[in-house]
Order: C-alpha cells, then sequence, then structure tokens
C-alpha cells in the first residue's frame, strides 16, 4: 500500500507549532500509513520542539520583516528567494500528496510553491484578523480553515471551512489532573490559585505588573504559579530574593501547562490564538492582556472576541501596571463573577478541532 506523504509547515512561535502538531497526530489517528516533514524557520523553536515529538523537519533560511528602519530588512527578498528556491528543492525531493500550512513566514513560501504545482494545500487561520501571508496564500490553496465565524470578508467563502483551532492533546481532560496539579506546583489547598503566563519568552507587560504589584498579592493570600519567559528571570530573582513571597512560585518555563491549568482558578494571559483556544477547553476564568506587538493588532481582536460573549476580562497592555492586579483582585472577591466568566466561557470550546482539520485536508486527496 502506498504511503501518504505530507508536508506540515508552519512556525516561530508555539501558536503555530503546537497546531502543527496536533494535527500530525490527528492525520495519523485517520490514516496509518503516512510519511510526515515538517518546514519551519531555521534557528527558531520548531527545530527543537517537532523532532523532540518524533519527526523530521526542514529549516528554511527566512523571517518576516522588522518594524520600522531596521538594517535586518535588507536581507529580506533574498531570504525570501532563497526559500522560495529551497521549498521547490524539497517537493522535488519529497514528493508530497497534500501540504498544510498552520502560518508563520515558514509556510509562505512552501504553501506558494505546492499550490503552484497543484498538490493539493490547506491553510489553517488561527486569528480573528488573519495576517498577510494568509490573506496572500488564499488565492492560491484550496481549503482555508478558520477558528472564527465571519472570516469570508478576508477569504473566499467557497474555500472556508470554520473548524476552530488546534490544541494539544493533554490540555483536553486536563480537569481530571487538578490533584496532580496542585501537589506538583505545591499549592495550599485552602487558598485560591491564580495562574500567571508570562509567554515562553517573557511577556514584558504581564511580568512587571505582576512585579510592581507582589505586595498586593501577597497581602491578599493566594497561591500564585508565575511563568515568566526567559527574558524576565534574572529580575524575578531580585525580587525573590528582596521580598519572602510565601505560596508564590517562579518558573522560566512551565513543561506540563496541562497541570499548571487544572491547578488554578484564575488565568492571566496573552490573547494569541492557539492560547485562546486552550483556555477555552479549560473553562476557568480568565484575564486577558492582549500584546500590542503583533500584526493588525490581532491579540486585541482575538480577546475582544470572548468579552463580547461575556467569556473573559480584558485589559489593555498599556494599562496592565496600574490595573491588572487590582482587577484581579476584584474577580477574586466576585465569585458570581467567576462562575458566569468559567460559563461562557465553556460554551465556546472546540475540543476536537485537529479532527476536523485532518478530515478536511485529507478529503482534498480522497
Amino acid at each position: 500500500m502506498k504511503r501518504l506523504k505530507v508536508i506540515i509547515s508552519g512556525g516561530g512561535t508555539g501558536g503555530h507549532i503546537f497546531p502543527a502538531l496536533a494535527l500530525a497526530k490527528a492525520i495519523e489517528r485517520q490514516e496509518r500509513n503516512v510519511d510526515f516533514l515538517f518546514v519551519g524557520a531555521k534557528d527558531r523553536m520548531e527545530m527543537e520542539k517537532v523532532p523532540n515529538e518524533g519527526y523530521n523537519i526542514i529549516g528554511l533560511w527566512i523571517s518576516g520583516l522588522q518594524r520600522g528602519f531596521d538594517k535586518r530588512n535588507l536581507l529580506f527578498p533574498f531570504k525570501v528567494l532563497h526559500s522560495i528556491w529551497k521549498a521547490k528543492r524539497i517537493i522535488k525531493n519529497f514528493k508530497p500528496d497534500l501540504v498544510i500550512g498552520t502560518g508563520g513566514y515558514a509556510s509562505a513560501p512552501l504553501i506558494y510553491v505546492a499550490a503552484k504545482r497543484g498538490i493539493p494545500s490547506l491553510i489553517q487561520e488561527q486569528n480573528s484578523y488573519p495576517g498577510i501571508t494568509n490573506r496572500i496564500l488564499a488565492r492560491y490553496v484550496r481549503r482555508i480553515c478558520v477558528a472564527y465565524d465571519d472570516m469570508d470578508r478576508f477569504f473566499p467563502l467557497e474555500k472556508m471551512i470554520v473548524t476552530g483551532n488546534p490544541i494539544r492533546e493533554d490540555i483536553i481532560g486536563s480537569e481530571k489532573k487538578r490533584e496532580d496539579g496542585q501537589q506538583l506546583f505545591e499549592v495550599d489547598k485552602s487558598k485560591p490559585t491564580v495562574l500567571v503566563i508570562g509567554g515562553s519568552l517573557g511577556a514584558l507587560t504581564i511580568n512587571n505588573a505582576i512585579a510592581q504589584n507582589i505586595y498586593k498579592l501577597k497581602d491578599i493570600g493566594i497561591n500564585l504559579i508565575w511563568q515568566t519567559g526567559l527574558s524576565y528571570q534574572s529580575k524575578v530573582k531580585e525580587i525573590i530574593t528582596d521580598v519572602n513571597l510565601d505560596g508564590i512560585k517562579v518558573y522560566t518555563f512551565i513543561q506540563e501547562m496541562d497541570k499548571a491549568y487544572a491547578a488554578a482558578d484564575i488565568i492571566i494571559s496573552r490573547a494569541g490564538a492557539i492560547a485562546i483556544a486552550e483556555l477555552c477547553c479549560i473553562g476557568k476564568p480568565i484575564i486577558l492582556v492582549p500584546s500590542p506587538n503583533v500584526a493588525e493588532n490581532h491579540q486585541y481582536k482575538n480577546a475582544q472576541s470572548l468579552v463580547n460573549k461575556n467569556a473573559a476580562l480584558i485589559v489593555e497592555d498599556k494599562q496592565a501596571n496600574c490595573k491588572l492586579v487590582d482587577n484581579l483582585i476584584e474577580l477574586l472577591n466576585d465569585k458570581d463573577l467567576q462562575v458566569s466568566l468559567s460559563s461562557s466561557i465553556k460554551k465556546i470550546a472546540v475540543k476536537d478541532a485537529a479532527d476536523r482539520i485532518a478530515i478536511a485536508a485529507l478529503d482534498l486527496i480522497k
């Protein structure tokens, strides 16, 4: 029996990598004889994460345009041409039956070349406001999987299917891991637990807001599980040395995020599309602090789509220092609001998005 050959391209951030891996596993559930090849960007986190999951990956010399005048932008045209040339070689050598893009700069050359050669191709748009890469690729691909309604403003309706965003398998069913999570993070069960996700690289505004209001959090008596990201590591060590922070646990990176979610009663996070998809499935009250440093301000639009459904609270990045911790304390003291937010966000959850996208992709070659 001929083995199916699938290329999945995307990366740069966990928001593109985790969906790509979830999709590969969903396709494997549908088809036994599959060979995968991942294509990412050189020197980005996918070059480590994908091999850790047992898949092969090739890196392209590609990156996005930097904002403002930046001499690195002078290399951009050469990177695009080099990546298109390499994408042609990859497709010629691997001979894929199907190509899937989950976003990020690396997916553009690969999807473009594959679609132009008539290879069945699909892109997955995670945000409520698509970036320029997927808006360009939409002209060439056969299918576009989206996570939000009303996306026909950006994409041809006849190519589009609403699937939701794929999430990591271990996130689904994390409510059963609450006791394990409480034990792992050594939380005092008599106090509420707040999880603050500063991002894998470090969300400076969220970290600063927590650090500058650490005494308020200490005084109200909570468990705080705080992922700072790499960039904030040294600053937090100074704070920890200066203050006796009983009940406040700080981590550069949390490997077992499913257990952190399970242990938490309230979660503070950025508003990336995949983070939101995971938080909907977790179903806890959340406060979102959208990053302003993203294309088309899409994180704010992602967050607002939840706020409009009374499923989350939002604090703007520029107001985080003065509002985030105060809003958190208000939420901790308002049990009715916690119940209402939790109930509303659970209604939005899509737990089988990876399977839906896998079916849509495989339908292109049947």
